[in-house]
């Protein structure tokens, strides 16, 4: 120690403890202590978060490419399908032009066979009505022109067209009237005649009578002895050499044994007239010949005999039937026809 320090006195050598004590005792110290750590543990956390984040991303970076390269491979598939969609798009096209096409053929080959279908009905139809009028006009065959006429209206009811009403109309018109005519049994009619003419040979002629032989005195013959029945035979056969015949009323014409098939030939073939007359709806004729076979029915043929009977009772029957009617014409018919005939041409 130095004098100067052995002078000095004990108050003045123990100041510095004080100082230090009085450092560790600041609170700034702590604080500055504290914002230290806490600025080491931030940045501790702060590079964990770092890596933490840095990993995070790394691994959301390697999702990213790996599904980049899926969503490049998947657009790369799909470009693919689009372009396989886009060729089997241009090869539908083309059929679809094609079947277009063909469409437009078979639209045209339809209309072209309605056509000629609506042509053939109306052909059809033009016939009926054609058959219908000389029916009526040739043979007055109610019937027939009827017939004909409901067939030309059921073809028009199956074409089912608006231009065809008037012609059905006329149709109608006419129906209503042919259906307003009485009716003559034509066939009926013809069929008798038929008939008649059948049985002209079976009936038997007045000029070839003979006597008819009395049954009582058959009988008083097969009850004699043997000679006397067979003397009787005898003379009976000899008389039936000559024939004595007494006539009453107006003496049948004398046919010889030829004659008789040439007059049954004449009554029929006046017979046939009179059913040629009736299909020509010839009143007159159709008459005048029935009233002739009915005259030489009465003039050559036994009037006892049933069948000449009821020939004749069937002759006047048939002679009362009425079969000229009058008839109405198809006028209107055929002018709707041509009208619309008319009107087709012009298109």
């Amino acid at each position: 120690m130095t004098p100067e320090n052995a002078n000095t006195p004990l108050s003045t050598v123990t100041p510095a403890p004080a100082k230090a004590r009085t450092a560790w005792q600041n609170p700034w110290f702590f604080i500055v202590l504290a914002a230290l750590l806490l600025a080491a543990w931030q940045w501790f956390e702060t590079r964990q978060q770092l890596s933490a984040v840095q990993e995070s991303l790394s691994l959301r970076l390697a999702e990213a490419s790996a599904g980049d390269q899926e969503s490049r491979g998947a657009q790369k598939q799909l470009l693919e399908q689009v372009e396989a969609l886009q060729a089997k798009l241009g090869a539908v096209e083309g059929k679809l032009t094609e079947f277009q096409g063909r469409s437009d053929t078979l639209q045209t080959l339809y209309q072209d066979i309605t056509r000629s279908r609506e042509e053939a009905t109306l052909l059809e139809v033009e016939q009926a009505i054609t058959l219908a009028g000389q029916q009526l006009q040739l043979t007055g065959n109610v019937p027939i022109a009827l017939l004909a006429l409901q067939t030309a209206d059921a073809r028009l009811a199956r074409l089912d067209r608006p231009q065809y009403l008037p012609l059905r109309k006329a149709l109608a018109k006419d129906l209503a009237s042919l259906n307003a005519l009485p009716f003559v049994d034509v066939p009926g009619i013809s069929l008798r005649l038929e008939q008649l003419v059948i049985g002209i040979d079976k009936l038997p002629l007045a000029a070839y009578g003979r006597p008819v032989e009395k049954a009582e005195s058959r009988k008083f013959v097969e009850t004699l002895p043997w000679w006397q029945r067979t003397g009787s035979e005898i003379w009976q056969e000899v008389k039936g050499l000559v024939r004595i015949q007494r006539f009453d009323s107006e003496e049948p014409v004398l046919l010889a044994p030829g004659q008789g098939f040439f007059l049954r030939e004449n009554i029929k073939l006046r017979l046939l007239n009179a059913r040629l007359a009736l299909l020509s709806r010839d009143q007159s004729t159709f008459r005048s010949e029935l009233k002739v076979s009915q005259e030489w029915l009465a003039r050559h043929f036994v009037a006892d005999d049933k069948a000449v009977q009821a020939a004749q009772a069937s002759l006047r029957q048939i002679v009362a039937s009425e079969i000229n009617l009058d008839l109405p014409s198809l006028n209107d018919s055929q002018s709707a026809l041509r009208t619309l005939r008319n009107g087709k041409e012009k298109r």
